[in-house]
């Protein structure tokens, strides 16, 4: 047999990484630099790992890791299904645990089970009691598409079948394994110098439901009886933790000893260390604690690990706790109670032999859960699985297909960026300083960058977020309009800009408040906003009001109880629907009598508009125009786009050449946004078929996608592409980019309902979800 592990996976630390490794290590035969304490796998076992990568961090992995995943890459999960698929593994095993995959609520991982054409066993480290609906979906279809289920408990068993509607004949129960590595406790106690003390231990990842605070609370009533008490802290915070809130809990916790004088009585071991360091630290222990502050833990690879090794545990009583430690295994306190483990841990300290016959059934019970065990539970399961399974399962049919897109990269707008915003033009790849900068193309950037966030949790268009929201507020004047254009010396060019590109910088706005990173970009932005907003019903420019009504519409997604503004978004789409009766006949379905430049943001911003109001003319107008224009530009099966060299008017001749990204941008968030509307996927493969304009499916067939620079053509000429790369085309393709992603992401999701194009948030608008 061949077995392809997907998980996280040593020297990343973690958890999961650690149970990958020893499942693999208790499975293959032979494995490579087998851990300490178990007997691999008498069965002639292959396989290799598909590690998981988070946040841009690379490792040194064992040689077994064949492939690694970037988290926020969906084209590497992609990737990774064609791999396993070509390996000849037999089987796959993945370790899930919504944390480590991409996506929201782990969503990136859908995609590669999809395209699997081998079985599956899932092994699930979390299942969460009360679920978002998101979260509740993409467990749900996992639990589908996988042949087996592994859980290590049987409330985990409960919870699958009735929550999230898993087979139960599916699911399958193998404990969590525990190195078979024997130490000698007074040895260890005296590498540790613990020969004169009575140490209470709790070890893992360090984050604040792990409830260490209940322990040093209870300590000062036991110190009094037992001035010899130490109480170890063993573990690293966790990296989501440090990531986004530094060492602010261990801090905390830090206070808390040193207001309760404990300093002699509590020591913090802010390592990751190995197995059996580890096991040397049990053994040392008198008591092993788990503190948790809530019922809703499923599995704790460190309550199976002090179990197994015989450790006295006391516990809160998590589902995990509640099973394990039954039957005298262990003694339980209630959540948060410091003086309810005061009395325990007094109790115990106190009572020698009923210490020991704790230490004794525990020891009893790990015996039967040793990796050696786990490892060939899992191997039976394989073999039931290999027997029963067809070897291939059927493929199904994609309409859009991610690994034709180029990686993403910002490396030409970071090349185009310096500290005062992005410049607008370049010469080839090289930044045109002396057009110096304008605001459509700050608001284009700013947009791209917080899209980029978050979708991609990409740090690096984080820091660029604030040069260009930054430029946007420098060029509002104080009525509230702005200014467009500025040169390379910080010199204003104009009094005040055009429609449009006051209509972009709305648009860029009201995305920023839907979706700020903080709480600071909300706040500035909204100061923007509403500056500009009294000149919101004086725009006539119909792209400009397009724009601006995208604004309003991203606004009110996040503020969807302002009258005001969805008065004025009405009020608005009123004036395109004018516009639209005004000048639309037999044959010709358009707001003018010639069609322009961004022609997709048109219908656009009805169908973002019939989104909010649930206005049936104003979304037939939107259909209606989109369809009309569809029917122009898609003729011989790609996107062909009204050349700006002479437009097309109406009963004229349609100009052929100088097509521009932004009319592609246009069709395809037209598109995303009409399948949103309409759950039809017809709508997918038009916007597909608009994002490969970009890479040669076009009327010249040339890509405008320079692989080199990682930067995009600014147009399609009679002579064959404008080679000159500015900031408008090069934002134009990285934004259809990204949205590209995420309809992938919503096809995948099929009818997981979430809200909106770009970044969608769930409707405040009605009652019911609109769909």
């Amino acid at each position: 047999m061949k077995i392809a592990y997907i998980g996280t996976y040593p020297p990343r630390e973690c958890g999961i990484a650690t149970f990958t490794q020893n499942l693999y290590q208790s499975m293959v035969t032979n494995p490579a630099q087998p851990t300490n304490g178990y007997k691999a796998s008498e069965e002639n076992v292959d396989g290799f790992i598909v590690a998981m990568n988070d946040h841009g961090q690379i490792y040194n992995y064992p040689e077994e890791v064949k492939l690694t995943i970037r988290q926020e890459h969906q084209r590497d999960y992609l990737e990774a299904a064609t791999f396993i698929n070509l390996s000849g593994a037999d089987v796959c095993i993945i370790q899930h645990e919504f944390g480590i995959f991409g996506g929201q609520n782990g969503l990136y991982i859908l995609p590669l089970i999809h395209r699997l054409e081998i079985p599956l066993i899932v092994t699930l480290h979390t299942i969460v009691k009360d679920p978002s609906y998101n979260e509740k979906v993409v467990l749900s279809k996992i639990c589908k598409m996988a042949q087996k289920v592994v859980v290590m408990s049987h409330k985990a068993i409960e919870l699958l079948t009735e929550i999230y509607d898993a087979d139960e004949e599916k699911i399958s129960i193998i404990e969590h394994g525990v190195p078979d590595i024997q130490v000698d406790k007074e040895q260890s106690r005296k590498e540790f110098k613990l020969e004169h003390k009575k140490v209470l231990l709790t070890f893992g990842i360090l984050s604040r439901n792990k409830g260490i605070e209940t322990v040093i609370n209870a300590l000062p009533a036991l110190i009094k009886k037992h001035p010899d008490l130490l109480y170890i802290v063993l573990g690293k915070t966790h990296p989501n933790v440090v990531r986004y809130s530094g060492e602010e809990y261990r801090d905390y916790l830090h206070q808390l000893v040193n207001t309760l004088g404990l300093e002699n009585h509590v020591i913090f071991i802010n390592e990751f260390i190995d197995q059996t360091e580890l096991f040397k630290y049990l053994s040392a222990c008198d008591i092993y604690i788990t503190p948790y502050l809530n019922e809703a833990q499923i599995t704790s690879g460190t309550l199976s690990y002090a179990v197994g090794v015989g450790s006295a545990v006391i516990s809160t009583p998590y589902w995990h706790a509640s099973e394990l430690l039954d039957e005298g295994r262990g003694r339980f306190f209630n959540f948060s109670d410091s003086e309810g483990l005061s009395k325990i841990l007094l109790d115990l300290l106190d009572n020698p032999k009923e210490l020991k016959k704790i230490r004794k059934k525990a020891r009893e019970y790990g015996k039967t859960t040793t990796w050696a065990k786990s490892g060939g539970k899992y191997i039976t399961l394989v073999k039931q699985i290999k027997s029963s399974v067809p070897e291939v399962r059927a493929k199904t049919e994609t309409l859009i297909d991610p690994l034709l897109l180029p990686p993403f990269s910002l490396n030409h707008i970071i090349r185009l960026t310096d500290d005062t915003g992005i410049i607008q033009h370049a010469r080839f790849s090289i930044p045109y300083l002396k057009e110096g900068y304008c605001l459509d193309d700050n608001a284009r950037a700013l947009l791209l960058v917080l899209m980029a966030y978050r979708q991609k949790k990409d740090t690096v268009a984080l820091k660029l977020a604030p040069v260009y929201l930054s430029y946007i507020h420098y060029m509002q004047n104080i009525d509230g309009t702005f200014r467009n254009f500025m040169n390379f010396e910080r010199n204003f060019l104009d009094e005040v800009g055009s429609e449009d590109s006051f209509g972009r910088a709305i648009w860029a706005l009201g995305y920023l408040i839907g979706n700020a990173p903080n709480d600071s970009y909300c706040q500035t932005g909204k100061l923007i906003f509403f500056e500009a907003s009294p000149h919101f019903e004086k725009i006539k420019s119909i792209r400009a009001i397009a724009n601006t009504m995208l604004g309003i519409s991203y606004y009110l997604k996040e503020n969807p109880s302002d009258e005001s503004m969805i008065k004025v978004l009405r009020n608005l789409a009123g004036k395109l629907i004018g516009h639209y009766k005004k000048n639309s006949s037999p044959g010709w379905s358009w707001f003018e009598p010639i069609l322009t430049y961004d022609n997709g943001l048109l219908p656009l911003a009805l169908l973002h508009a019939a989104e909010i109001s649930d206005d049936d003319e104003i979304k037939a107008v939107a259909l209606e125009s989109m369809d009309f224009l569809t029917d122009l530009t898609h003729k011989d099966g790609y996107l062909s786009i009204i050349g700006n060299e002479k437009w097309y008017k109406k009963d004229g001749k349609r100009s052929m050449f100088a097509q521009q990204p932004v009319d592609a941008l246009a069709m395809i968030l037209m598109y995303h946004q009409a399948f949103y509307l309409t759950k039809d996927k017809e709508y997918l493969s038009k916007l597909f078929s608009c994002f490969m304009w970009f890479l040669g499916q076009n009327d010249l067939r040339m890509s405008l996608y320079d692989y080199e620079t990682k930067g995009c053509f600014d147009g399609l000429e009679n002579y064959g592409v404008n080679r000159n790369q500015g900031a408008e085309s090069t934002l134009a393709y990285l934004i259809s980019h990204l949205i590209v992603l995420q309809a992938l992401e919503e096809n995948d999701k099929k009818d997981f309902k979430s809200n909106g194009s770009i970044i969608r948030k769930r409707s405040k608008y009605a009652d019911k979800e609109i769909s």
